[in-house]
């Protein structure tokens, strides 16, 4: 982790406190920062701990189950219930009435325990395995959201980077207009000037300034995007280290074999799903196990009297076999929900390969384009410039108005709004050329 991302982890910690002064975040940065931080990352690595969690319980059924009681009562009953009858030994009559007579109230006491113990339970085994295949699934998840939130984060760093070159070409923008007024009022205060020249200066001005407004806004907006985006507070102070036109333009790009090979290997999205597909089919094996035979211990000791003076000791003990013959189907039922439930995911996995090749090859086309569109522009603006120049000069020798200076500012204008378009988009394909092959939170 580099030297700003563990300052701006430290601004999140101290929320609440004193913020530091500006920090200054580059666009991998800014990656990293959105992967280990942001709201679906925070709520995947919950349901990783939800998964955990299940773990234990599954676990569980594998361990003893000990259970512990104390009754004191008291009961009555109906000697016609037992379906039996006693009878006087000696002089055969019967010792209680045969249609029924109350016995009791008999006070009882009651304290003992019951233990139970699975010995061969190859149900709850197989669930158990399938409860640890499902928190590799939700690990996987989680670097899936990761990757997922570096790319939105690093594609608003871009927007953000170019709002910030838009208001830089503004106010270039705005000092040349300010210094073609003051050569206006000069020349018009020597007499050899017009008022229309001061005025159409003017105008270019109040033009740009209106421009400045707008591109401030949008910059101090792509700001607080980028602050949400990064899970930063919004009121933490933040500027960008990587200007537009500081970012590294024509980096060698991999060729497509290589990439799509690559996004093979990379993408997390695809190793969530494989892991899931997985976890689905360990589920499927735990239920066709749950029709094994289930052996167990079961204990129940304890002591029992009419009072407390006199309690004797009881107990029963044996070993159990279960073997579940028919439940209506539903089990059956169940493995069939999770056999489709698996080529769902077969089927989502086979699509999002698709997309993935799709996505790298429609990156690295962006980005051959977009590289030739910044070659192009580059050269429009050096003419632009040239032009601004030239009219410059034909202005202060007194041979031309400023119409061809403002129609040569006007011309700058747009070719700086060009450049600073074609430089996003280089980027930006950058961007999601690294999200295509899973190498999103690797940018510099």
């Amino acid at each position: 982790m580099t030297p700003r991302l563990l300052l701006l982890v430290a601004v999140i910690s101290t929320a609440g406190r004193s913020l530091p002064a500006q920090t200054a975040l580059s666009l991998g940065d800014a990656a990293r920062l959105a992967a280990k931080q942001s709201g679906g990352v925070d709520v995947a690595r919950q349901r990783v701990s939800q998964a955990e969690a299940r773990v234990t319980q599954r676990r569980g059924a594998l361990f003893p189950d000990l259970a512990a009681g104390l009754a004191q009562a008291e009961r009555n009953i109906n000697s016609a219930t037992f379906g039996f009858a006693f009878t006087n030994p000696v002089t055969g009559k019967p010792l209680l009435r045969p249609d029924g007579e109350i016995i009791g109230p008999v006070p009882i006491v009651d304290m003992r325990y019951r233990l139970q113990q699975p010995l061969l339970d190859l149900g709850n085994v197989a669930k158990w395995r399938a409860a640890q295949s499902s928190v590799l699934a939700a690990s996987a998840d989680v670097q899936a959201q990761a990757d997922l939130a570096a790319a939105t984060a690093a594609a608003v760093y871009v927007r953000a980077a170019r709002a910030d070159a838009q208001l830089a070409s503004r106010r270039a923008d705005s000092a040349l207009a300010a210094d073609l007024l003051r050569i206006a009022r000069d020349q018009l205060q020597a007499g050899t000037g017009i008022a229309l020249d001061v005025t159409r200066a003017e105008s270019q001005l109040a033009n740009v300034r209106a421009q400045i407004i707008g591109a401030r806004n949008e910059r101090d907006r792509g700001l607080l995007e980028l602050k949400r985006a990064v899970g930063l507070p919004l009121d933490a102070p933040l500027t960008l280290s990587d200007s537009l036109a500081g970012m590294p333009v024509g980096d060698v790009a991999p060729d497509v074999a290589r990439a799509l090979e690559r996004a093979t290997e990379s993408r997390a999205d695809v190793k969530a799903l494989l892991a899931q597909e997985t976890a689905q089919q360990a589920a499927t094996k735990a239920i066709k196990r749950e029709r094994t035979p289930q052996l167990g211990l079961v204990v129940d000791q304890g002591v029992i009297g009419k009072n407390w003076n006199r309690l004797l000791p009881t107990y029963s003990w044996g070993v159990q076999l279960s073997v579940g013959l028919f439940d209506g189907f539903r089990r059956e039922g169940r493995v069939q929900e999770q056999m489709a439930a698996s080529r769902e995911t077969d089927a989502r996995l086979r699509d999002l390969r698709a997309q993935s090749a799709l996505e790298v090859r429609a990156a690295l086309l962006d980005l051959s384009a977009a590289l030739e569109q910044v070659d192009a522009v580059r050269e429009r603006l050096r003419l632009a410039e040239q032009e601004v120049s030239q009219a410059q000069e034909r202005f202060r020798a007194g041979v031309a108005g400023n119409g061809d200076v403002i129609t040569a500012l006007l011309s700058l204008n747009q070719a700086r709004t060009l450049r600073n378009d074609a430089l996003a988009s280089y980027h930006g394909s950058r961007v999601a050329l690294a999200r295509a092959m899973g190498e999103v939170q690797t940018l510099p």
